[in-house]
């Protein structure tokens, strides 16, 4: 188990090797996720305007398989920021699922929340799959390895009386799920981002989907069962043919920096994160973003430099201080 273990990791750590913190000579390493999602295109925009501005002399964005190698990436020191689920972030905060063998997480502080990401689940227009317990023994999508959205999957299937045994379970991207699905290799795919996905944009442009919704009473239990989740309602037309709304769950996206990285460069991404949200990717799902809500319901304490520009905005924090925290609910001063 444990060489299997390492040998699915061992992309990840290739494409990180070398690749440690850098911010001390201007230049900085953003973890992501896959090319067709959501934390892709930020990762993309916020480098490029981050760069524009002069202050780093390159942000390189990395591609990796999502949350929970983003953290453990941050925690190693291959990353000076990331991209990563609420829900990941709290468990890797307490030592939980995945986490269990390393313990309560350090080396990591939040910067912001950044936008909603829903949990969404495609399937073809004509499929006889018309809710999540329709999925017994078919080929499904649950996410990749290390990912945010293989525990959303899980846990949506739990909540639905179901496991992983009752499906055939591939761990697929984004791009790779949606392009399976057009092909007819897979029945279904889980994916959790900003609504519309880049994926499922191009997949609903050339093949007809629907997403499923998730019933009220699931949503409760699985909000009463887990941290980090909230209601989200995927608006009609986000996607072509999606003619009703679609309701479901959702997690917040949150930007996390090394602990080690300077104060003025944190306080400085902050400011521009908060400043410029209007003009980075953020799904149609979500509210008007301000501090407030970058900085309520955060499950890890802030960066000194973060807390330093929220401060100034009348907005108070937890900061870190060895530990990456617990749940953050901020103050208006």
């Amino acid at each position: 188990m444990k060489l299997l273990k390492l040998l699915l990791l061992l992309p990840i750590i290739a494409l990180c090797f070398g690749c440690s913190s850098n911010s001390a000579n201007g230049d900085l390493h953003l973890g992501t996720g896959g090319t067709g999602g959501m934390y892709y295109a930020y990762g993309v925009q916020l480098s490029e305007k981050l760069a524009g501005n002069g202050k780093f002399r390159k942000v390189d964005v990395k591609t990796t398989a999502g949350s929970a190698a983003n953290l453990r990436l941050l925690n190693e020191k291959f990353l000076d920021m990331a991209i990563v689920q609420s829900d990941t972030l709290s468990n890797a905060i307490h030592g939980l699922g995945v986490f269990a063998p390393v313990g309560e997480g350090s080396g990591y502080a939040a910067v912001a929340g950044l936008y909603t990401e829903a949990c969404q689940i495609v399937v073809p227009r004509n499929s006889a799959v018309k809710s999540v317990t329709d999925l017994v023994g078919k080929r499904v999508s649950v996410g990749e390895r290390e990912s945010g959205v293989l525990q959303n999957a899980e846990q949506i299937l739990l909540a639905h009386g179901m496991t992983f045994e009752m499906i055939e379970p591939l761990y697929m991207s984004f791009a790779e799920a949606a392009a399976a699905l057009k092909d007819g290799n897979i029945d279904a795919f889980f994916i959790t981002a900003g609504a519309p996905t880049g994926s499922v944009l191009e997949l609903a442009a050339m093949h007809e989907i629907r997403l499923l919704s998730i019933e009220p009473e699931i949503q409760n239990n699985i909000m009463k069962l887990y941290s980090g989740y909230t209601r989200c309602t995927i608006p009609a037309n986000s996607y072509p043919g999606q003619t009703a709304d679609v309701q479901t769950i959702g997690v917040k996206a949150v930007l996390v920096v090394n602990t080690e990285m300077k104060e003025d460069e944190v306080a400085y991404i902050t400011e521009f994160v908060c400043k410029n949200a209007e003009s980075l990717p953020h799904p149609m799902t979500d509210q008007n973003f301000d501090t407030q809500y970058a900085t309520t319901d955060i499950p890890a304490s802030f960066h000194a430099g973060a807390a330093k520009f929220y401060k100034s905005q009348g907005v108070t924090v937890e900061v870190y201080s060895g530990k990456s925290g617990k749940t953050v609910k901020a103050s208006q001063d």
